[in-house]
């Protein structure tokens, strides 16, 4: 039996004749080349570049507090975020102290990703969200016994909790969630998102969608989405973007970017389910893709 007869959607071929937008930045290349290898043909218009914050001093006060003070628990939302953190530790000359801190500390991350992502540092989380979503992070909190003690019944009063939080979303649903149960929470914004892509490249895009030149967008970011549609939006053409992607596959690489196209009212036909990454995505999307040839 072949690999191409155990997992069809991988095969050679078995997206030949589709165009995919991709607005991927980070790993565009890794993403194109898994639809390259199944014959799809790949539009590359990375949205979003990703940058350490420009405020330093605040991020190096906050690693100083984690280090000198240990908080009571920590909280990170992203892979990224944690690298970016030990970037940051690493040149304040900290690491060692900062990963010394955190393999104390009582760690919960939204997903499988920010744990990959300590791994290659020797930290592991001490727990993973019941869902990679803002809800199941305050759901694993309510109940869970990811601390290493019974916490049964008890309550978040009086705990220091540091939460790493990305770009500038303020995360209100979970910092107030905190602060009302009680605990003294330190946010920090390690990155920062900006735009990748120049207008014109965006503006070819958002055309081609409207022009029915594109069978599938998929999306790996809330930011991703919010670009589209704020140039869409300057080039008064954000309806006629909106009515065009209801014929369009949308992909959502897990269910944080799916809400957020749900919020602009632009239903995400494909979403993988358990496991929010590339190779899923791509899965997911060549079944959806095949089976509506």
């Amino acid at each position: 039996m072949t690999a191409a007869s155990v997992l069809p959607e991988a095969a050679a071929g078995a997206l030949a004749g589709r165009r995919v937008a991709l607005p991927e930045s980070r790993a565009l290349e890794v993403f194109a080349g898994l639809l390259e290898r199944r014959g799809a043909e790949v539009w590359r218009c990375p949205l979003i570049a990703i940058h350490d914050s420009p405020d330093r001093t605040a991020i190096e006060a906050w690693l100083h507090r984690a280090i000198e003070a240990p908080f009571d628990r920590l909280i990170f939302l992203t892979g990224e975020g944690f690298t970016r953190l030990t970037g940051f530790a690493r040149s304040a000359e900290r690491e060692d102290a900062w990963l010394a801190a955190v393999a104390r500390t009582p760690t919960l991350v939204r997903g499988p990703k920010p744990g990959r992502a300590m791994k290659p540092f020797g930290v592991r989380p001490d727990a993973i969200a019941a869902t990679p979503t803002t809800e199941g992070i305050i759901e694993t909190l309510s109940g869970q016994d990811w601390a290493g003690q019974d916490r049964a019944g008890q309550h978040l009063a009086g705990q220091r909790i540091g939460v790493q939080l990305y770009g500038a979303e303020p995360n209100r649903r979970l910092l107030e969630f905190l602060e009302q149960s009680g605990a003294e929470v330190f946010p920090v914004w390690p990155y920062r998102y900006a735009d990748a892509a120049e207008t014109g490249c965006v503006t070819g895009l958002i055309e081609a969608l409207i022009a029915g030149e594109v069978d599938a967008i998929a999306f790996t970011s809330q930011a991703q989405v919010r670009r589209l549609l704020a140039v869409a939006r300057a080039d008064d053409r954000h309806d006629a973007l909106r009515a065009a992607l209801e014929g369009t596959v949308v992909a959502a690489i897990g269910p944080v970017v799916a809400e957020e196209l749900r919020t602009h009212g632009i239903s995400p036909a494909v979403v993988p389910e358990g496991r929010y990454f590339m190779k899923p995505l791509v899965s997911a999307l060549t079944r959806h893709l095949r089976a509506a040839a």
